[in-house]
């Protein structure tokens, strides 16, 4: 991986796409991902390159609805994998919740190496590679563990992901998505919507867990029966055309 210079002022931004490359050059990320990271790079302009006020909002929510689980599950992709995979093992060792590898351009050979990047960064076990059930969908996300996935009432969704986002929330389970663009199907589907780059709603939500796993049921029940998606998406809007409209100002002086 290319070594960047901590002081370069898009260290970020360059950092992540180094960790997408390295994972395509692995071969645990496949190269539809680097397509997906530049998409997602373009929405983080948009924000101004920080989790907004409804973000957190959403992230706060998201981690009450997982510690409230029976069986919270999240899961995994290539990208995810290569941007976070120590947050995620993080959040799923504060939360309780599984670890399931789910992929669109699935082989035998990308699941294996993800699996082994998480067990490499702490994780126990990892769920995905012996599924047993099929979700109704045209493409290799529908193959899912009866144990994970499947039987799960909250699943955290990273990235982009609307068919299958669609079929979980008709399955009457809770879906978590982080995806910077609020507009996708992805977003307006998803019962909880994070508007935020992956490895800072991550990063939010592994912090959260730690303030939050002592929190009494009905102090995070009350959390969740407060949100509304809908007004999260709107405010995320919002956000990002105060920050368009500051930008205009500031190139204008």
């Amino acid at each position: 991986m290319t070594e960047i210079p901590p002081d370069h002022p898009r260290y970020e931004s360059l950092l992540a796409r180094e960790k997408v490359v390295d994972g395509v050059k692995k071969g645990f990320t496949s190269l539809q991902g680097l397509i997906s990271q530049g998409r997602g790079e373009s929405f983080d302009y948009l924000i101004g390159e920080k989790s907004p006020e409804s973000a957190l909002y959403a992230e706060r929510a998201a981690v009450a609805a997982i510690l409230l689980a029976e069986n919270p599950v999240i899961s995994v992709n290539g990208n995810a994998v290569a941007l976070a995979p120590d947050k995620l093992v993080a959040l799923a060792g504060l939360t309780g919740a599984k670890l399931e590898v789910n992929l669109f351009h699935r082989t035998e050979r990308r699941v294996h190496l993800i699996i082994d990047r998480l067990k490499a960064h702490g994780a126990g076990e990892v769920l995905g590679k012996n599924p047993d059930r099929e979700l109704d969908l045209p493409h290799a996300r529908r193959l899912v563990e009866s144990k994970g996935i499947y039987s799960a009432d909250v699943v955290l969704v990273p990235l982009e992901d609307g068919d299958r986002c669609e079929k979980l929330v008709e399955m009457g389970k809770t879906v978590i998505a982080v995806d910077l663009n609020p507009l996708s199907r992805t977003s307006r589907t998803a019962t909880i919507s994070i508007v935020d780059n992956l490895t800072r709603a991550l990063s939010n939500m592994v912090e959260l867990s730690r303030e939050m796993k002592h929190d009494r049921k009905d102090e995070l029940m009350e959390v969740i029966s407060s949100y509304d998606n809908r007004k999260v998406l709107a405010a995320a809007l919002s956000e990002i055309q105060e920050h368009l409209k500051n930008m205009s100002v500031e190139i204008g002086d």
